[in-house]
């Protein structure tokens, strides 16, 4: 039995006017953030041998100058001319954001210290801890950059998890699933990159491939070369795939249909049933449907605003499962999908979604809109397991927020 699908279907597409990035006041801001940081820090360096003030101004300068251009939406028949322009752009952005907390730090740093000495009366070398600290900044943020791209670039490291649930059937014990989530195929992110990815997968040998939605950053029409690895994918069950708010700011009707064309399974607020054994000798359906396995997949939590017909929906997304197969399983994009899951029933709902944060400080602002950052947790009587993602958005860097290939293997709870 190869699986049974209950598909509910979409229609009364809405055409969906992305709005351009407004540049004017990006600009603005950014150059005004980077004034800050040459009042705060250059008056400290300017006395220091060797022109190092003048090598962070220029790079400031540069900064300045070219973090805009991811945003500019290039059009040029010479595609990589455009791509080189953002790569430049993503990597000034990835050192300013750094720079900008550091020199946060720094600023915040030498008020409490000013404050502590104060009552105390110390004397302190305040000129030669504000040359000292300046000096670290851009030295800081420089590493913390180069180390944050190899960790971003190199392909993402498999993480196991072993998932408890209860009254699991013996034939699903040990059943894996290879995660990947948040790739974002685009400008930096391109078909060799995918090929690492879908080559690592290939050699765990998983029972099936989930997709977890934020796959693409740009249209079918730029994109399809890169993405054409994923037919490559090899899994006992099949690839399936939900989409992230990603694929809709990129246009999902098309994306969904050119990932059918490679041969993977899209679900659409919709379910299937994978019959994980042989039951060619079964008697009853109970004896076939105790080990099957329930896969739902929902529309992003915020599809309704690109198409009404794609409202996420977890209960729509089992509806008319077979009751007798008690395990389900639930792929939705990002994780504040879960307590709508755990009422609809699910055991295990895999998610991306927030990079983990990717880079230190964004991980602490994580939680301000999702319930769980990264890693295994338990809501009520689900699991829900949130991926750091696979690769990257944005600036090509990632510091304390390693990306990751996940194997979720599920297991009886004892």
């Amino acid at each position: 039995m190869s699986g049974l699908s209950l598909a509910h279907g979409v229609s009364g597409r809405v055409p969906v006017f992305k709005a351009p990035m407004p540049l004017r006041p990006l600009i603005v801001l950014t150059t005004l953030l980077h004034v800050y940081l040459g009042l705060r820090l250059l008056p400290s360096l300017a006395g220091l041998a060797g022109g190092g003030w003048l090598v962070l101004l220029l790079a400031l300068l540069v900064s300045a100058a070219t973090m805009p251009l991811p945003f500019v939406g290039m059009r040029s028949e010479r595609r990589q001319f455009a791509d080189v322009w953002k790569w430049i752009g993503l990597l000034s952005m990835g050192w300013f954001s750094s720079m900008f907390v550091l020199t946060l730090v720094r600023d915040a740093g030498l008020l409490l210290g000013w404050l502590a000495a104060l009552p105390l009366g110390m004397a302190i070398d305040w000129p030669r801890w504000r040359v000292a600290s300046a000096a670290a900044v851009p030295l800081l943020a420089t590493a913390i950059s180069l180390i944050g791209f190899l960790n971003a670039r190199r392909t993402a490291g498999v993480v196991r998890v072993d998932v408890p649930i209860r009254n699991l059937p013996s034939a699903l014990d040990g059943f894996t699933i290879a995660q990947l989530s948040d790739i974002h195929v685009g400008p930096t992110i391109k078909r060799g990159y995918i090929q690492r990815i879908v080559e690592a997968v290939n050699g765990l040998g998983a029972d099936m491939v989930a997709i977890t939605g934020d796959l693409v950053d740009g249209t079918v029409k730029e994109l399809r070369e890169h993405i054409a690895p994923l037919e490559g994918l090899r899994a006992k069950h099949g690839t399936f795939v939900v989409t992230g708010n990603h694929e809709y700011y990129a246009g999902a009707h098309a994306w969904i249909a050119e990932l059918r064309r490679l041969g993977l399974r899209v679900l659409l607020n919709e379910h299937v049933v994978l019959q994980t054994r042989d039951v060619s000798g079964a008697q009853t359906d109970e004896e076939v449907l105790e080990s099957a396995l329930v896969v739902a997949g929902v529309t992003d939590y915020t599809a309704v605003h690109f198409d009404a017909a794609h409202a996420s929906d977890p209960h729509r997304a089992v509806h008319d499962a077979p009751p007798l197969v008690h395990t389900r399983v639930l792929l939705a994009h990002q994780p504040r999908s879960a307590p709508e899951a755990a009422d609809a029933g699910y055991h295990l709902q895999l998610s991306g979604h927030t990079h983990g944060g990717q880079f230190f400080p964004w991980n602490l602002f994580v939680p301000l809109q999702q319930p769980f950052t990264a890693g295994l947790h338990k809501l009520r009587d689900m699991w829900v397991y949130t991926s750091r993602g696979t690769g990257y958005w944005g600036p090509p860097k990632r510091f304390g927020a390693p990306s990751e290939i996940t194997l979720i293997r599920l297991v009886p709870a004892s």
